[in-house]
């Protein structure tokens, strides 16, 4: 069973159940493998699980203060925590042989922690924002072994960073008994990506993993943080992410390029929108009146920035009244933004988006994630999948000699630990 963490209070944490999974218990299994299956003086091992995301609308509004609509999904990071009595943190995944082994007293009273450049860097990240802000810090004796496995896929846009950072988080409010809210371990994650692994990211992610509820997508507003659920009938409709199997080896530094383009076009116009408090309150008439003042590139991130919020906005309305064809057209209208004002896609995406436009099952498909490779997700009516993955497929391993990966989605049960 897990005991989630049940989201109808930003503050609040409690418990909900849903089923145990044979992927679970397949993750403890493979742990025990390879370390051993014996019991610890310190206590038995322990599972947690987050869930992925895929970012319906509001495609890269997160950083810039605007409206996003992202949806959990049911496949997520997989977390065995297991006790140790001498002070270190061991760090392991599935995905490897390579693992690290850190003195937990030595690694927290670092006045200057620096990141390793290393796929274990969330982690301590994470460890390292929790011993800071925790009243007395952790109990540094409590050592730990984490391995972490799972089913989303690396790089693929699915927000594996966010989903790994709140399962991080998650474990060690069990571990240390921290108490901690689900704002809390978002915080602590939010700090690991941005100040520790220096990834710029912004709160859509880990508020998608943290305030996960099957059978809605989040309205989150960036803004101030305020959110919402909204229905999307999971009997009529699904969502699939199409993996195009290119990795986002540009992203990082792309990413945090349009993130300065952004800071740049706010820093020119907001003398001209004085109650603008971010890039997605500027009115867009001010945009269309200073726009030559700005880099050409400049210009367009705003531009995207400013209209994608207004989408966004229009597109929950939609939701709401149950136009989930609406809702589709505006995920189109956000890709062709994203092709053209945000450069961020690549030819592969066009490709599946260009394809799912002309597919009658598929009512809206878009690049999700920062781009330069990952996924497209689509909204398609139940029952139409199977068809759709052959033809697309079919489609896409015709142009580019390589066939992708399919995964259709339900909503995600939500961010806890697994009763073993």
């Amino acid at each position: 069973m897990l005991r989630v963490m049940e989201a109808q209070s930003p503050r609040a944490l409690s418990s909900a159940a849903v089923a145990a999974e044979p992927r679970f218990a397949a993750h403890l299994a493979d742990f025990e493998s390879r370390f051993g299956a014996e019991l610890t003086a310190a206590g038995p091992a322990r599972l947690f699980f987050a869930p992925g995301r895929v970012n319906l609308m509001g495609a890269h509004l997160d950083y810039n203060g605007g409206p996003v609509m992202p949806m959990a999904i049911d496949r997520g990071t997989f977390l065995v925590l297991r006790p140790r009595s001498d002070g270190k943190m061991r760090i392991a995944t599935s995905i490897d042989k390579t693992e690290a082994l850190f003195e937990l007293a030595a690694l927290c009273i670092q006045e200057a922690p620096v990141a390793e450049g290393r796929w274990w860097d969330y982690s301590v990240g994470v460890v390292l924002s929790l011993h800071a802000g925790t009243e007395g810090g952790l109990d540094l004796e409590k050592g730990f072994d984490f391995y972490y496995g799972g089913d989303l896929p690396i790089g693929a846009g699915l927000s594996s960073s966010a989903s790994a950072t709140l399962a991080t988080g998650t474990a060690l409010n069990a571990h240390f008994e921290l108490n901690l809210s689900v704002e809390e371990a978002i915080d602590a994650a939010l700090w690991a990506e941005r100040e520790f692994v220096g990834v710029m990211c912004g709160i859509m992610d880990p508020f998608a993993v943290g305030f996960a509820s099957p059978g809605s997508v989040l309205l989150l507003d960036c803004r101030d943080r305020s959110w919402e659920h909204v229905s999307l009938d999971s009997e009529k409709y699904i969502v699939g992410i199409i993996d195009t199997m290119v990795r986002r080896e540009l992203a990082k530094g792309e990413f945090n390029l349009r993130v300065e383009q952004c800071a740049q076009a706010f820093r020119a116009l907001s003398p001209h929108a004085p109650a603008a408090g971010n890039l997605s309150e500027v009115p867009l008439g001010v945009l269309d009146a200073h726009e030559e003042s700005l880099l050409p590139d400049v210009a367009k991130r705003a531009r995207h920035v400013i209209e994608e919020t207004a989408r966004t906005f229009e597109a929950r309305d939609a939701l709401k009244l149950g136009d989930v064809a609406a809702f589709g057209c505006a995920m189109f209208d956000a890709h062709d933004s994203l092709r053209d004002l945000y450069d961020v896609s690549i030819d592969e995406l066009n490709t599946i988006v260009d394809f799912a436009r002309g597919h009658d099952a598929v009512l809206g498909a878009r690049l999700t994630g920062a781009g330069f490779g990952g996924c497209v997700a689509v909204i398609l009516r139940a029952g139409t999948e199977v068809a759709f993955g052959k033809a697309v497929t079919a489609a896409y391993v015709a142009r580019y000699k390589i066939e992708p990966r399919l995964a259709f989605y339900k909503g995600s049960p939500g961010l806890g630990e697994v009763a073993l």
